[in-house]
């Protein structure tokens, strides 16, 4: 049972978990190093999260034996084209969720793809040349791209499809 493909998804289920934790409770401290914290449990929990979702397209490739069935990124299985080679409806509906560019998996995939792009600072186009060449900076702390809450619920629609899917694959 421990070899199972389902056990790897639960496992970064879990970790993504304890990931939101973890940040929520590095919020509620407010130590000198929270916005580290912060910042370094939110990307473990969107590595976990990817994770979580590799699993699950490892575990409908398997149940249908696909010849992709140990890829190493979800994206080569979101892939239009190997859902014409090897049709299935769980397949299908991740595909569609993930072309969707306003949907929770396509986010997902986004904000997994921007953990590994460099920090870009902001291009602001100087309008007049009076202006001054030192610019004010704010110590206010900007607002994260993504909230716990929406990094929760990708885990529980996750996790629900996850859910959902296990049940059409089990084979009686």
């Amino acid at each position: 049972m421990a070899n199972e493909r389902y056990t790897r998804t639960n496992q970064k289920m879990y970790f993504a978990g304890l990931a939101l934790d973890a940040c929520r409770k590095a919020e509620a401290a407010r130590q000198a190093n929270a916005m580290a914290l912060i910042q370094a449990e939110r990307e473990a929990a969107i590595f976990h999260l990817y994770g979580a979702l590799l699993g699950l397209c490892h575990e409908i490739a398997g149940y249908y034996r696909l010849p992709q069935a140990d890829v190493a990124q979800a994206e080569l299985l979101l892939d239009p084209q190997v859902l014409a080679a090897a049709p299935s409806p769980e397949l299908a509906e991740l595909i569609e969720l993930a072309a969707q560019p306003g949907s929770w998996l396509a986010q997902l995939l986004a904000a997994y793809q921007t953990l590994f792009q460099p920090p870009r600072e902001p291009t602001v186009a100087k309008l007049d040349p009076r202006m001054a060449l030192i610019e004010s900076v704010s110590l206010q702390e900007v607002e994260p791209a993504l909230s716990l809450a929406q990094l929760e619920d990708w885990r529980q629609q996750l996790k629900g499809l996850a859910m959902r899917f296990r049940e059409t694959l089990t084979e009686w």
